[in-house]
């Protein structure tokens, strides 16, 4: 993921820690948003202990060597166990690039195999929320999340919320300038037909006050 140093600057866990267990499937989330854009990179460590079951679904030849195709297989597949959703509407994230080490350090449990992907975002109002789940290899999978500070000043992150195992996030972030949906639904054509009805509206109880006085 492109970024400058000012940007990553995380929104970190009290506690978090880098470390994990040689039992276990690092797997390291960090997410940005823009008004119309979310980007975010995975980086998977697999512990030592673990290493036979991760190559055997990387490495399907079984020849010692990860190839660019099995490398963009392995990247499919965990697209498939990613889920993201914008205010409650499914979201069909892309693949931009996968990235593996050399086969010494993964087999060290020092190589992280990088993966990064974006989505483009719907139009919405000025309050967000973005959920993230990661199933990829629950088993085994040991997950942590965190989102960068946006670039554009005019989005700010507002709450960031996890499941104990962090396989589940949700970020609620504002955008200022950004018109609600209600203001937006009140633009335009809409806008105009509203004045009318409230127009009518007003003349149809001017009307009907003007009967009641006249019975009275």
């Amino acid at each position: 993921m492109k970024t400058t140093i000012a940007t990553i600057v995380l929104l970190l866990v009290p506690g978090t820690t880098l470390a994990h267990r040689l039992d276990e499937y690092l797997q390291g989330t960090l997410i940005s948003v823009e008004k119309d854009r979310m980007h975010a990179e995975i980086t998977l460590t697999p512990g030592v202990a673990v290493l036979p079951i991760v190559l055997a679904e990387i490495d399907t030849n079984a020849d010692g060597v990860v190839s660019d195709n099995e490398q963009r297989a392995y990247a499919a597949r965990l697209m498939r166990d990613l889920s993201l959703t914008i205010d409650g509407h499914p979201l069909t994230p892309e693949l931009v690039s996968v990235r593996f080490p050399r086969m010494d350090l993964i087999k060290s449990g020092l190589g992280g195999i990088r993966v990064e992907f974006q989505a483009a975002l719907p139009r919405g109002g000025a309050s967000r929320r973005l959920v993230f789940e990661n199933r990829h290899q629950s088993k085994i999978g040991a997950y942590l999340v965190n989102c960068l500070v946006p670039r554009d000043p005019n989005v700010q992150v507002a709450a960031q919320r996890r499941n104990y195992s962090q396989s589940l996030y949700e970020l609620d972030y504002i955008q200022a300038g950004v018109r609600s949906e209600a203001f937006s639904w009140w633009s335009g054509d809409r806008a105009w037909l509203g004045t009318v009805a409230l127009l009518l509206l007003a003349r149809f109880g001017l009307q009907l006050h003007k009967r009641a006085a006249a019975c009275r």
